[in-house]
């Protein structure tokens, strides 16, 4: 059954982008000799991705300084002050250390101190929908009146490491060579964005006003397919005194597509059933942002008409964690997102796992 609330209300977003604009362009100019080994056409990534440019920190950006930003942006917006917060969950793909958890920096930037939760969670793309959630059931319970969630992702390092791996495979004087196979394995990696997000929830008895109110969420999984999007760290040869480990990022972006879609399909239909709500009865949706293909793939699948999508993809990319709130706070800015109306968001991350929330606007 899907968790039903009562007294949950997102009450305020903030968000934060990357500063440095990087097109698809550019990006294809630095592997041109990876396009011209692989004789592929300048303007192919724009057009398999529908991403004309996205956003990167600066160099050596400290991902809790990003989140930090986006926090205090949401806690502007309301009438909550650190001391009230219950809970701040960080819930990004990247972080800044295996240990401690990113969030103890965010909180001691917030001011957070004394009977409060502080902790990292992680689950791919969904990361931020699920600490929501986490947040949620607090709140129902009683047990807190405030939690915030952030997040911030970064995709300058990985895209850096993928560029100089196809560029080594491309030369002259590599052995075996690139093909075809190992872009593909990489071309998710370039639709990466980065920025950092922050979601306030509440039980909506501070001052000022709720909110948006949280109906419901439901999940499905499909964990027989976790292989098919990694991004980790591999062993890449020996060095003095021990092992050498660098990152790498790879995806079946065909597979992921075809069983996402089916994930998203079985949510769907679970999600309307348990809501109590019609297909025509949702006014808006925000989906997960990745890309031209997921997109148009997604909104066939469930038969759901363009016109009540938004997207950010385009001038973003695809931000992991922060990339379906971020957008949501845009669509809220911009007066998308209107009073009344009946909003989904529907995200879905590797794994597989799909999460889908419903509010009242």
């Amino acid at each position: 059954m899907t968790p039903t609330y009562n007294r949950v209300y997102l009450t305020a977003m903030g968000y934060e982008l990357g500063p440095q604009i990087v097109t698809s362009a550019e990006l294809e100019v630095r592997l041109e000799s990876a396009y011209a080994k692989l004789k592929l056409q300048a303007g192919q990534l724009e057009a398999w991705t529908g991403i004309v440019e996205r956003r990167w920190w600066e160099p050596r950006a400290r991902l809790s300084v990003g989140a930090t930003a986006a926090a205090r942006k949401a806690l502007a917006n309301a009438s909550v002050q650190p001391a009230d917060l219950g809970v701040v969950i960080y819930a990004g793909v990247c972080r800044e250390n295996f240990e401690p958890a990113t969030a103890c920096a965010v909180a001691d930037a917030l001011g957070v101190r004394g009977n409060a939760s502080v902790f990292d969670l992680s689950n791919a793309c969904l990361g931020v929908l699920n600490g929501m959630l986490d947040i949620a059931n607090r709140i129902e319970l009683g047990q807190i009146r405030a939690g915030l969630v952030v997040s911030c992702e970064s995709a300058r390092e990985i895209n850096e490491i993928v560029i100089a791996n196809l560029l080594d495979g491309s030369s002259m004087e590599a052995r075996d060579g690139l093909d075809m196979a190992q872009f593909a394995e990489a071309l998710a990696t370039f639709t990466g964005g980065s920025g950092a997000v922050a979601m306030l929830l509440t039980d909506g008895s501070f001052g000022g006003a709720k909110g948006h109110r949280l109906c419901g969420a439901v999940s499905h999984v499909a964990p027989e397919h976790h292989d098919l999007c990694r991004w980790g760290l591999e062993e890449t040869g020996a060095a003095v005194g021990g092992h050498q480990f660098a990152q790498y990022m790879k995806t079946d972006s065909v597979a992921v597509l075809k069983h996402g879609v089916q994930l998203g399909q079985q949510t769907w239909q679970a999600f309307l059933g348990d809501m109590a709500w019609s297909a025509s009865q949702v006014d808006r949706i925000i989906c997960h942002q990745v890309g031209s293909g997921h997109q148009d793939a997604i909104l066939r699948s469930l038969q759901i008409p363009r016109e009540k999508d938004y997207t950010t993809y385009r001038f973003l990319g695809n931000m992991g964690t922060a990339a379906l709130p971020v957008t949501a706070a845009i669509a809220e800015e911009r007066g998308v997102l209107k009073a009344g109306q009946k909003i989904g968001f529907l995200g879905i991350g590797s794994g597989l796992t799909c999460l889908m929330m419903g509010f009242e606007w």
